[in-house]
């Protein structure tokens, strides 16, 4: 008597998992499909219904892919997210959610300012918490931040969100410390302007910056790809970006708020 063999496909037992926030467009998405075209399954997260057209192209790599949409300024978006890995080990995860503003803080919305802050730093740590701690415990993972080279600038007429990044880039490298003998590794990507959806949702489209030449998403997420798996501390992305950077890091920051107030003041692009 035969028995007939039935194959089962088991390749989801045996890849990796990546939860990607921020995935919908830009560099998320542009890491996203880093992570799909090396053999990662996938949690891809937006709080904006793309998400499910950026699931569905992320798909033709062959791999899982599960959407979610969530707003991650809340304790309960996080959440959400967080439960739909339905307790599969996290190998990677890629917290690069993030939300902009422009023009002068006191002529800002408080509320979209916390916001920003609860997009950028709240809800961020709270996700890294939730997922870290399972690495931590499993002795392996990865773990990716998008900070920006924002964040090495007093941000005139961006204030709260360079703040944010201030914010971000140090506690990556902090919380990359803390997990030195665990297993576990943290990575800090850093920016510069890149052409995604971030100036206009963030109302800079009339700044010298929003107006300027800008990065390709998929060659900055490419280097944050790399840079995370090769367990590297942080990485700007761009040459410019870096020299930026360095001057930051010498000049008076009075100078540094200047030439801020430069790229990001309204109108500062002209007509």
């Amino acid at each position: 008597m035969c028995i007939p063999v039935v194959e089962v496909d088991v390749s989801y037992q045996t890849r990796e998992l990546a939860i990607v926030t921020g995935a919908s467009t830009g560099i998320g998405y542009e890491l996203a499909a880093q992570c799909a075209r090396n053999g990662f399954d996938l949690i891809v997260a937006a709080d904006e219904p793309e998400i499910e057209s950026a699931a569905g192209n992320l798909r033709s790599f062959d791999v899982e892919v599960i959407a979610v949409q969530a707003d991650l300024a809340t304790e309960e978006g996080v959440g959400r997210l967080a439960s739909a890995a339905q307790g599969r080990p996290v190998a990677a995860l890629i917290a690069n959610a993030g939300r902009g503003l422009g023009g002068g803080f006191l002529d800002q919305d408080f509320r979209e300012a916390r916001r920003v802050i609860d997009t950028n730093v709240t809800g961020t740590l709270d996700l890294i918490q939730r997922i870290g701690r399972d690495m931590r415990q499993r002795g392996t993972g990865r773990i990716l931040i998008t900070g920006s080279i924002a964040g090495f600038m007093p941000g005139t007429f961006q204030a709260v969100y360079n703040g944010t990044k201030a914010f971000i880039d140090s506690f990556a490298l902090a919380l990359r410390n803390e997990l030195k003998d665990t297993g576990v590794t943290v990575t800090c990507l850093m920016p510069g302007p890149t052409d995604t959806e971030f100036f206009a949702r963030a109302g800079m489209l009339d700044t010298k910056v929003g107006q300027g030449k800008k990065a390709d998403p998929a060659d900055v997420a490419e280097i944050g790809y790399k840079a995370m798996m090769d367990g590297e501390a942080d990485v700007v992305a761009g040459l410019k970006n870096k020299l930026q950077v360095m001057m930051s890091k010498v000049a008076p920051a009075e100078m540094v708020a200047e030439q801020h107030r430069k790229m990001a003041e309204p109108q500062s692009g002209g007509s």
